[in-house]
């Protein structure tokens, strides 16, 4: 059958559009973001609906743009305490809040061996999240990184170290649920935004406190090998406090931090 020019143009043209439609539609029911993958898990929706209204109120007070594209965590083990810090505008980052640690385990210094209920010190970043946690939820840290590997002797120097809920620990940084349902959340919507690499940054102690930091370097003094350690951990820490900005952090080969 002959179909005159105008209508065979037509047919095409539909015939066209529905193909691209077919194909976005596709595409865009076969995409699941990061959050919404989360969000098939329970506790990650008690978290979003536990925490996200008084998480866009605070973000609002401090000026910040919610949800965030880049945080970074900073813990100090001897005051007991984790640090979410927000990247703003500028670049900077701008301390969001801080949360307690609920429990702690072993003593100041680098985790270097299996079943020492040490938590780390050192540079790491986020690398597992686990909404399905015996601690409620949790974020796992890239521990033993290069550095650890190095200086602990490539022996048993255990893992599975985790930023979770409940309040019971032999290593890890436990917050409580409650507030592990905010500094979760927060790292889903960062993940979410894009950041590939969320930093977990692990010290002894602040640096700039001058009573710890003399107290703790005097009781240590004999000990020239984690008094290097930390002399090496404060170079990053003081560029970070200078220009509220990370340091690009480096490994190497004797295991120490370069920057």
């Amino acid at each position: 059958m002959y179909l005159p020019l105008p209508v065979v143009f037509v047919f095409l043209l539909f015939s066209s559009l529905l193909f691209t439609q077919k194909s976005v539609a596709q595409e865009y029911t076969t995409y699941i973001s990061f959050a919404n993958q989360q969000l098939r898990y329970p506790r990650v929706w008690e978290a979003k609906i536990g925490s996200e209204t008084n998480l866009k109120t605070a973000f609002a007070l401090r000026g910040l743009s919610y949800p965030p594209s880049n945080i970074y965590l900073r813990a100090f083990k001897k005051e007991g305490i984790l640090e979410v810090w927000v990247q703003a505008e500028g670049g900077q980052y701008v301390k969001f809040k801080e949360y307690t640690v609920c429990v702690s385990a072993g003593s100041l210094g680098p985790k270097r061996r299996q079943g020492d209920f040490q938590v780390p010190e050192g540079y790491y970043y986020v690398n597992h999240f686990n909404p399905e946690s015996s601690y409620y939820l949790s974020l796992g840290i890239n521990y033993p990184n290069e550095s650890d590997r190095i200086l602990g002797g490539y022996g048993n120097l255990g893992g599975d170290i985790y930023i979770h809920g409940s309040c019971m620990t032999s290593g890890c940084l436990p917050l409580g649920n409650d507030k592990i349902k905010e500094v979760y959340w927060l790292a889903v919507l960062a993940k979410d935004s894009g950041q590939s690499v969320i930093p977990v940054h692990i010290f002894p102690f602040k640096f700039d406190n001058f009573e710890h930091y003399q107290t703790e370097f005097s009781k240590y003094a004999h000990n020239s090998r984690l008094i290097q350690f930390w002399d090496n951990l404060k170079v990053g820490y003081d560029y970070f406090e200078t220009y509220r900005n990370l340091p690009q952090v480096g490994v190497n080969s004797d295991g120490s931090y370069r920057y």
